[in-house]
C-alpha cells in the first residue's frame, strides 16, 4: 500500500490559526514566557524562548523542518543540553524527537483523513522495544536509578525515531529532503573536525571546553588520543565526544553519500556529493576508528556486489594506490601498524576488547534470556559493557533481545531487497539508488557493530536515532508509488 498520500507540509498550523481563541492564548503565551525569560533569568533566555516558539511554529507548518532539527542535532551537536541545570537535563535531541512525534500525532487528531502508519517492521520493532523494557526492570528489580531511567528513555525515543520517519516521509520530495540533510549534517560535522584537527591543539581544547554550558564535557579527556598518549596520534572526535562513535556516524552516513555519488540521480549536485564524501570520508579516516575504517569498507564492497560492479575497479585502484604510497612512500605508515596491531590484539585497546569479550560470554552465559538489564553487572566479579553492539545486546537484553534484533534486520533485508528488485526492473532509477544507498549504510553500521557498541548504548541516543531512522526512511521509500514519468 502507498505511504503516498499527503504532501508533507501540515495544515496543523493552519487548522489552529483560524480560531482565535487559539491564537490569542497562543499570542498571550509566547508574550508571558519571553516576559518571563527577561525579567527572571539572563537577558538572552526570552530572545532563546522566542526563538524556540518559532522553531515549533516552523515544525508545525510543515514536518519536514522537525526532521532536518533532529538530523543537525545527531550529526553536528549530539550530546547538547539546555543551556541550564534541572533535576533531569533533557537533550535537545530528546526535545527535538519528542516535539517531531508530537506534531505528526496531533496530525492525527485534527486531519480525518489522516491514519497512522506502523508497518510489520515497527510492530516487531515494538517488540524489540518491550523486550528491552522488561530487561531495565528487571535488571534493576524495579527501582532504577533516575539517571539510569533518563538515559533509557533517550534510548526509546531515539528508537521511535522510527516511526516519525515513517509517518512523515510520505513522497519523495521528503525522501530527497531528508537524504540531503543526512548527507549534508555528516559533512559540516567532519569540517567541524577537521578544523579542530589541524588547530592547535590547546585552542581546540579551549573551544570544546566553551560548549560545557550545554552539557558537554569541561575535563578528562576532552580532546582524544590514540592510545591516550598527548605526545601521539590526535584522533577527530567533531563535537561528538568520543571519536569512536563518531567514526560510526560517519560510516553510516558516508556510505550513504557515497553511493549517492555514484548514482544516475543523486539527491544532491554529484560535485556537491564528491566533496562532502571527501570530507566524511577524510575526518573518518582521521578518527583512526579501525572499526568505522572497516565498516566503510565492507559498505562499499556490499555496494560493488550488488548493484555497481565498476566500483570493484575504483575498490582496487584505491587498495593499489594506498599500498604504492605506503611501501614507497611510507605514507599512513603509523596507521598501518595500528590497524596489524588490532588485528593480532597487540596494542592495548583491543587487549581490553578482548577481555571485554571475555566477560560479555560469562555474563550471557550467567544470566542467557534476558540478560542483565541497563544498569551495572550483579555479580562483583563481573564488569557490564562490552564493544560489540551484538555481545551488548545479549548482555543486556539476553538471548532473546539479540534473537529479537537479528530477526528485524533479517527482515528488513528481505523485504527491501525485493522492492530493490522490483525497482530495477520497473526502471525506477532514483528509487533503486536510494534503497541501494540506504542498505549501505546499515551494512556499515552492522559492521561497525562486530568492534562498537554505540548504536545500541543507552548513552549515546543520537546513533540509535540514526541506526532506526535509517531504517525508517528504507521503509518509507518501500511504500512509495513507482515513479510514471
Amino acid at each position: 500500500m502507498s505511504l503516498l498520500s499527503h504532501s508533507p507540509r501540515d495544515d496543523l498550523a493552519i487548522t489552529l490559526g483560524r480560531s482565535p481563541l487559539i491564537a490569542a492564548l497562543a499570542a498571550v503565551l509566547l508574550g508571558v514566557i519571553g516576559g518571563a525569560g527577561v525579567a527572571f533569568g539572563p537577558f538572552w533566555l526570552g530572545f532563546a524562548a522566542l526563538a524556540a516558539l518559532m522553531g515549533v511554529y516552523a515544525l508545525l507548518i510543515d514536518t519536514r523542518v522537525g526532521l532536518a532539527v533532529v538530523i543537525g542535532i545527531a550529526t553536528i551537536i549530539p550530546f547538547a543540553t539546555l543551556p541550564f541545570r534541572a533535576v533531569v537535563t533533557p537533550t535537545l535531541l530528546t526535545l527535538a524527537l519528542a516535539a517531531l512525534m508530537g506534531v505528526w500525532s496531533l496530525r492525527l487528531l485534527v486531519r480525518r483523513d489522516e491514519r497512522l502508519i506502523v508497518t510489520p517492521i515497527g510492530l516487531a520493532i515494538i517488540g524489540f522495544l518491550g523486550i528491552t523494557l522488561f530487561a531495565f526492570l528487571l535488571g534493576s528489580n524495579a527501582s532504577p536509578e533516575p539517571s539510569l531511567i533518563h538515559n533509557y528513555v533517550k534510548f526509546v525515543m531515539a528508537t521511535l525515531f522510527f516511526f516519525s520517519v515513517v509517518n512523515c516521509v510520505r513522497d519523495r520530495e521528503t525522501v530527497r529532503w531528508v537524504i540531503r540533510f543526512l548527507i549534508i549534517g555528516a559533512a559540516l560535522s567532519a569540517l567541524i573536525a577537521l578544523v579542530l584537527y589541524v588547530i592547535p591543539d590547546q585552542l581546540a581544547l579551549q573551544i570544546l571546553v566553551s560548549f560545557g554550558r550545554i552539557g558537554y564535557p569541561t575535563e578528562g579527556r576532552v580532546l582524544r588520543y590514540v592510545e591516550d598518549d598527548p605526545n601521539g596520534l590526535m584522533r577527530a572526535i567533531g563535537l561528538s565526544v568520543d571519536p569512536n562513535s563518531f567514526g560510526g556516524m560517519l560510516a553510516l552516513i558516508g556510505a550513504l553519500a557515497a553511493t549517492q555519488a555514484v548514482s544516475e540521480r543523486p539527491a544532491l549536485p554529484r560535485r556537491l556529493l564528491l566533496i562532502a564524501t571527501g570530507a566524511i570520508l577524510l575526518a573518518l579516516f582521521l578518527t583512526y576508528s579501525r572499526a568505522a575504517l572497516g565498516g566503510m569498507i565492507v559498505a562499499a564492497m556490499y555496494v560493488a556486489t550488488l548493484r555497481y560492479r565498476r566500483l570493484w575497479w575504483v575498490i582496487l585502484a584505491v587498495g593499489a594506490l594506498a599500498a604504492a604510497l605506503f611501501i614507497g612512500l611510507g605514507v599512513g605508515e603509523r596507521f598501518v601498524e595500528r590497524v596489524v596491531e588490532g588485528v593480532q590484539f597487540r596494542d592495548r585497546a583491543n587487549q581490553m576488547r578482548l577481555a571485554e569479550y571475555q566477560n560479555a560470554i560469562a555474563i550471557i552465559q550467567a544470566y542467557p534470556v534476558f540478560g542483565i538489564g541497563f544498569g551495572q553487572a550483579p555479580e562483583i566479579d563481573l564488569v557490564a559493557g562490552v564493544s560489540s553492539i551484538y555481545l551488548a545486546i545479549a548482555q543486556r537484553t539476553g538471548l532473546v533481545g539479540l534473537t529479537a534484533f537479528l530477526s528485524i534486520i533479517a527482515w528488513f533485508f528481505a523485504r527491501n531487497w525485493s522492492v530493490l528488485r522490483a525497482a530495477a526492473r520497473s526502471g525506477d532509477e532514483e528509487r533503486a539508488a536510494w534503497l541501494v544507498a540506504l542498505q549501505a549504510a546499515l551494512a556499515a553500521a552492522l559492521a561497525v557493530g562486530l568492534l562498537d557498541h554505540y548504536f545500541f548504548n543507552i548513552e549515546f541516543s543520537h546513533m540509535s536515532a540514526l541506526l532506526w531512522g535509517t531504517v525508517g526512511l528504507a521503509v518509507a521509500i518501500e511504500g512509495l508509488e513507482e515513479e510514471t514519468d
